[in-house]
Parts: C-alpha cells; structure tokens; sequence
C-alpha cells in the first residue's frame, strides 16, 4: 500500500517512517495528516492496513463522520500495568478511567456508521480487595449516557489464567467482550457467516429421521393418546408434524422439537402474558422449536486460549486473533473498513487484512506500531 509520493523526503516530511517504505506487505506509520491518509488508504487498493501514531482522541477527532463499518479493540486495562508512553489505564481512580476511555468511545461512536457494530474487550481490576467491575462501568455509561445499545455481553473463557496466589477468592480466568451498535433495528449482521454446519437428516426403514434421531413417531402417539387435544387439534397437529417431517426430508430444517399442551413442559415460560410460545399451546394444542437449515449460532460464551507470543515479547496484552474472527465474519459487510483505536501490536487489522478487508490501526505507542508492521510483512 502506497500512502504517499515514493520521495523519501517526502515520505519524512509527512511523518512516514521511510524505513518502511517500498515494502507492499508491511505497513507504513502516519504520525500526522491523519484525515488526509485516512482518505488516501479508503480510496486505494490493497488491505495493507494503516497505522496512524498518536492517541486515540486525538487520532479519531480528525476521522471523518460515519466513515468505518466495524470497530473492535482492547483498550488499555485501567491499573494493570505501565504503558508505554503512558495514557489511558494509568488514572488514580477509576472513575476517572471510565470517564476518559468514554470520551474516546464517543468519538469512535462518531466515525462509525449506522449501520455499523462495536465490540469492545475489557478485563477487571481489584482495588483495596474488591473487585471493580470496570467492564460494566464502562458499559452503563455507553448505555445511559452515550445512546449505545448493548447486543451481547460475551463471557471469554481464557481455559486458563495467570499465577494466582491468593487463598481467600477464586482465580479468575474470564474476560468481558461486549457487542454494541448505535441504533435497535436495521444494523448490518450476517448470523448465516458464523453458523456450525448441521448434521444431516437421514432415512431409516422408510421415515424421516432428524439430524438428533427425532423421526415423529413417538410425538405422533402421544397426539393420538393424548386427553388434552380435542379431535380438531389433533387432525391439525397431525398434519403440521407431517409438514415438519418434509421440510425435514427437504432440507429446510435440520432439527426441530415439538411440544404438545399437557405432554412437555412449556419453553421458557408458562405465562400467557410473558411467552408467544404460550398462547401458541393455549390456541392450537401444540408449538414446534424449528432448528435452522445451516446450523446453530454460535452462544455468549467463548472458549479462546489468550495470545501470548507470536512475536510480542514487547506487548502484553493477550488479545487473540480468534477472538475477533467471529465478530468480523458476523458484523462486518463486504469491502468493510476496520478500525482499532488501541491497536497495540494489531490483531484486529491482522484478521481484517486475512477477510480482505481495510482496516487501520490507532496506538499511541510508535514501538507497538512497528512490531505491528513488522507482524504484518510475516504474514
């Protein structure tokens, strides 16, 4: 990716490290004129990311309005540890960690889209003993003052933790990733992108079997014996469970459950006020849990080992490139443009640049930006 004339002196004028000029694969570091580059790598061709130096407030004051389709980051941890460079996470009390990492995500909520999502990846602290809740601070303040709308809070289950040595709490090993878009309805989101393939239906002895075995014949004797159904709701129970089986045979479901009024429990709720799936038991005698054709969504819990090497003996975050693959695939549309706004040493453009997408990469830290250059040659 080319960002600017091939003149060195150039190159040094505009604040481009020349030492990583001429190299397509790696990526050049802007340190000023960021709107202007940032409209030069929308425009032009490749994925090659760019990496603009400086903090993020700053950096994304100069970014366009609703000029990204997907932003995800993992920002710096407020008391964890000293960052280069110092900035955000170094705060005295943590109020005024959350009230500084907001200000940022305003901004960002600027430069995003409508259409557009949001993930952010944060950890806790303990102070004084007690833990926290930062990530949940931060995420009540981009509700209630900020008109977010929260979609998931993801649990990431590292499957394993650092040295813990305390004997009076349990080690932690989870994280908080949270999903957030800025309007209810209408956001861009591919579930299709992020299904597990189903098993496959199957014909055993002349019936219909689902992917689980389910083949309608006990549903069909409990209809027949069941007290509870009238003779019309059995007729149309019958024939809607024949209907079920095709769609089956046909490939228009992979699996389905059929619950019948006084045989199963009713799902969730037995509620006529709170449950649809209630009034459908009251109306009709019977509702079906119809599993879809491609698979099944992935679930808010994420089992992702935490990265802690490849090549970043200088970073310690352990941001992997795992977890951003599913919210990219899901929430991110084709020729989409990525945005980290604490990039670090650049997992997210990392796995935006694999999907072939552009992407660009924010850091206040040069000596990050530069592994991230060097992480992104090797690939």
């Amino acid at each position: 990716m080319k960002l600017t004339e091939d003149s060195p002196a150039h190159a040094q004028q505009d604040g481009i490290s020349p030492i990583l000029q001429g190299n397509e694969k790696r990526a050049a570091i802007v340190s000023k004129n960021f709107r202007r580059e940032f409209a030069r790598h929308l425009e032009g061709p490749g994925t090659t990311p760019l990496l603009l130096n400086g903090d993020a407030l700053s950096v994304l004051r100069e970014l366009p309005d609703e000029s990204v389709d997907f932003a995800m980051t993992s920002p710096p941890y407020w008391g964890k540890r000293e960052y280069e460079n110092g900035g955000l996470g170094l705060e005295p009390d943590y109020r005024d960690f959350v009230k500084d990492l907001a200000a940022i995500l305003l901004e960002l909520k600027r430069v995003l889209k409508w259409e557009g999502s949001f993930w952010l990846n944060l950890g806790d602290t303990y102070n004084g003993k007690g833990l926290v809740g930062v990530p949940w601070r931060v995420a009540f303040e981009l509700i209630d003052n900020q008109g977010w709308i929260l979609r998931n809070s993801v649990i990431w289950n590292k499957l394993k933790g650092g040295m813990d040595n305390s004997k009076d709490r349990l080690g932690n090993v989870h994280e908080n990733v949270f999903h957030f878009v800025k309007k209810a309805k209408g956001y861009y989101y591919n579930a299709d992108a992020i299904r597990s393939k189903p098993r496959e239906s199957k014909v055993v002895n002349g019936a219909i079997v689902s992917a689980t075995g389910v083949s309608g014949v006990r549903y069909k004797r409990q209809i027949e014996l069941s007290t509870a159904l009238s003779e019309a709701e059995k007729v149309a129970a019958t024939a809607a469970l024949e209907s079920m089986l095709a769609d089956i045979g046909a490939g228009r479901a992979s699996d389905f459950r059929m619950v019948i009024r006084k045989q199963h429990r009713t799902t969730h709720s037995d509620s006529e006020k709170i449950s649809g799936r209630a009034k459908e038991l009251r109306d009709k005698g019977y509702y079906f849990l119809k599993y879809h054709p491609k698979g099944s969504k992935p679930y808010d819990v994420w089992d992702v080992i935490p990265e802690d090497t490849q090549g970043r003996d200088a970073h310690f975050a352990p941001y992997p490139v795992d977890l951003c693959v599913l919210p990219l695939l899901a929430t991110c549309p084709p020729g989409g443009v990525v945005i980290d706004p604490f990039c670090g040493t650049g997992t997210t453009l990392v796995v935006a640049k694999r999907l072939g997408l552009k992407s660009v990469g924010i850091d206040i830290s040069r000596r990050y930006l530069e592994l991230t250059s060097s992480r992104l040659g090797a690939e």
